[in-house]
């Protein structure tokens, strides 16, 4: 006599359910559309609709709030797609963990980034991780405004720790930032004294317009004081590059990285003003969905960003 597990019953329960309906379900819950559930399983948001939907009639209960403008988990499908996700993650291990077992690492890993991320953190991790696995492929694309990575078809994304998403999985990746106040000596010795942020007023500040048409506002802080200040000048840029250029030339201060300046603070072409206002926050963080199915080539790019973190000295 076979003793039936409560493993069996799970199985004969689950093998009632077309393994597409619930895929179109996790993938709907995942990305909270059919649209953009639709490119990652290759599949029209009707065809994954009309799966939704039958697998609803199966399990006589509503999965999803639908709406023209937007599609939410139902409290029922909530708790549902809670309990597959990690079920789902883990059969996803167990089949890449075979394959990779048996085929070589490869594959095309997509990223999205700030500019200056990529040139600054990002390039030299990918140049040294392709050189322990040349067949692994990577298309970086770098943006100013910041994009809903499994919207726009990318693995993962490279931004500042205070802009990742919450229910993002983040992993730090390299030094600590910090964004400083620079001028050339020319422009310093004829302006007005500059003791504290409030000062700015008196001076030309070389503006940056962000991606979305807005001037970025210079950020300060000094022994637990926040300031954020608009500041005002003649001239407007679009890249931090120029903004470096434009204080070379003397055109007045320039808020930029302590990485892109660094060369020209260290040979004296630039001079740092407000030092005690401008302290270092943390480093710049590669982020991915937490729930989503991650491809061998990506894993592997995670564990060799992780096992950097955790070993500072490895090159």
């Amino acid at each position: 006599m076979i003793t039936v597990t409560r493993n069996d019953e799970i199985i004969r329960t689950v093998s009632t359910l077309p393994p597409g309906e619930l895929a179109a379900f996790l993938a709907v819950a995942e990305h909270g559309g059919f649209r953009a559930a639709s490119r990652t399983l290759g599949q029209t948001p009707s065809a994954l609709s009309h799966a939704v939907a039958g697998l609803e009639r199966r399990l006589k209960v509503k999965l999803f709030h639908r709406s023209t403008r937007n599609v939410s988990l139902t409290e029922p499908g909530r708790r549902l797609a809670e309990r597959l996700m990690p079920a789902l993650a883990e059969v996803g291990l167990a089949v890449e963990e075979l394959h990779d077992q048996t085929a070589s690492l490869s594959g095309l890993v997509r990223i999205n980034c700030d500019a200056n991320a990529a040139e600054q953190v990002l390039m030299p991790l990918l140049t040294r991780f392709m050189k322990l696995q040349p067949a692994v492929r990577f298309e970086v694309r770098s943006e100013g405004r910041l994009v809903d990575i499994a919207e726009g078809g990318f693995d993962c994304g490279v931004r500042a720790a205070e802009l990742v998403p919450s229910e993002m999985v983040a992993i730090p990746i390299g030094p600590d930032q910090q964004h400083i106040v620079v001028a050339s000596p020319a422009y310093l010795d004829n302006a007005p004294p500059l003791a504290s942020p409030s000062d700015l007023s008196l001076h030309q500040c070389i503006q940056l317009r962000m991606a979305g048409g807005s001037i970025y506002r210079w950020e300060f802080q000094r022994r637990g004081e926040e300031i954020v200040v608009a500041t005002t000048g003649n001239l407007v840029v679009d890249q931090s590059r120029l903004l470096l250029a434009a204080a070379l030339d003397g055109c007045g201060l320039a808020y930029v990285t302590r990485w892109m300046a660094a060369d020209a603070v260290a040979d004296g072409r630039l001079r740092q003003v407000l030092s005690e206002w401008t302290p270092p926050y943390p480093s710049l963080c590669l982020y991915c969905p937490r729930h989503s199915h991650i491809g061998a080539a990506m894993r592997a790019f995670l564990d060799f960003l992780r096992s950097r973190r955790s070993n500072p000295k490895c090159s």
